[in-house]
């Protein structure tokens, strides 16, 4: 299984670039290789819509509250709804998608579940918004094999 994670706030030009970086990554992996995400919009579409372009499977960690699916923020239900017809596997995490720190650790489970992590990361520390420095540690001292994804042009949109 491999995960990723990544900047939240990455341009439309970037997720084009990185949209491109995995498909090479992902078509060298086996046949049998399964895609995990945590649903939201950006990164998660963009790598659920190439492993489902190059024949891979796409498991998908949706939020859960008392084994029921949340309802996930207004700005990831369209990428969520997207992502559930690409998924071949749904599976239910509790956590509040509008909680940061429940986030990072939903996102902290689905990498302790995976053999492997692409992570879209321009290599910045973290910071009160942004937990991808924290979640690259977090499987590396796990021992979990990291590829860093930053394509030359990437960009991150700036902070309100």
């Amino acid at each position: 299984m491999i995960a990723v994670v990544g900047h939240a706030n990455l341009t439309p030009d970037t997720l084009e670039l990185v949209e491109t970086a995995l498909r090479e990554r992902v078509q060298s992996l086996s046949k049998g290789a399964t895609g995990l995400v945590r649903t939201g919009a950006g990164l998660p579409v963009v790598f659920g819509r190439v492993l489902r372009d190059v024949g891979r499977r796409l498991v998908l960690l949706l939020p859960a509250q008392d084994s029921v699916p949340a309802l996930v923020p207004p700005g990831d239900q369209v990428a969520t709804g997207e992502l559930l017809t690409l998924a071949e596997q749904v599976q239910l995490l509790p956590y509040d998608p509008l909680n940061r720190n429940a986030c990072v650790s939903a996102d902290e489970h689905l990498i302790s579940t995976c053999g492997r992590l692409l992570a879209v990361w321009d290599g910045s520390p973290s910071d009160g918004r942004d937990a991808t420095a924290h979640l690259v540690a977090y499987a590396r001292t796990r021992g979990i094999p990291v590829e860093v994804v930053w394509p030359p042009g990437a960009a991150r949109e700036e902070a309100a």
